[in-house]
């Protein structure tokens, strides 16, 4: 009995032989185009297909998580800033806090672009706190600058970064590991 032998090709790439399949839809499947999950290999189609299933959210999700990020990050950063150096020590909690809050504004729906969402928002209420900042420097600038002065202009800037830069971060991983 003579057998055949045939090779099998990849479904995305017609050129390249492969013996690999996905082991849910059975198409054959290329090393590049194989992806590795806990149940074996699959196809990029399969995978994007059991991911599409985890998001829920809708697009005004995205949108209230970037509007609670700006201002929760914003006032965060602005009562952080009374506290100066200890400020650093309770700007994760309030980061913490912050994913807590966007989860239940967004009814804890998923997504993988509302972390983004709620940290690009984060990072315009930074940028806010900073350009205050910046317009308290400027209207000063009449005045003789004291040494005092000059170093507490400099930090209506670096606190608000130093402090809405962990805030963010915080807000940003937390929200990504839910």
């Amino acid at each position: 009995m003579i057998v055949a032998e045939y090779a099998l090709t990849c479904y995305n790439h017609p050129e390249l032989e492969t013996s690999l399949r996905c082991n849910k839809c059975e198409r054959p499947i290329c090393p590049r185009c194989a992806m590795q999950t806990p149940v074996g290999y699959r196809c990029v189609d399969c995978v994007r297909g059991q991911q599409a299933v985890f998001e829920t959210a809708q697009t005004l999700d995205l949108a209230l998580a970037a509007g609670v990020g700006a201002l929760g990050v914003g006032v965060a950063t602005y009562l952080l800033g009374f506290l100066g150096i200890w400020g650093l020590l309770l700007a994760p909690v309030l980061g913490a806090m912050l994913a807590g809050i966007i989860r239940v504004v967004v009814r804890r729906r998923r997504s993988r672009n509302l972390p983004r969402a709620a940290g690009l928002g984060g990072i315009v209420g930074i940028v806010v706190n900073v350009g205050l900042g910046f317009l308290e420097i400027l209207s000063t600038l009449s005045q003789p600058l004291y040494p005092a002065l000059a170093m507490h202009l400099v930090l209506l800037i670096i606190w608000p970064l130093a402090h809405g830069t962990l805030v963010v971060v915080i807000l940003y991983l937390r929200l990504r590991d839910n």
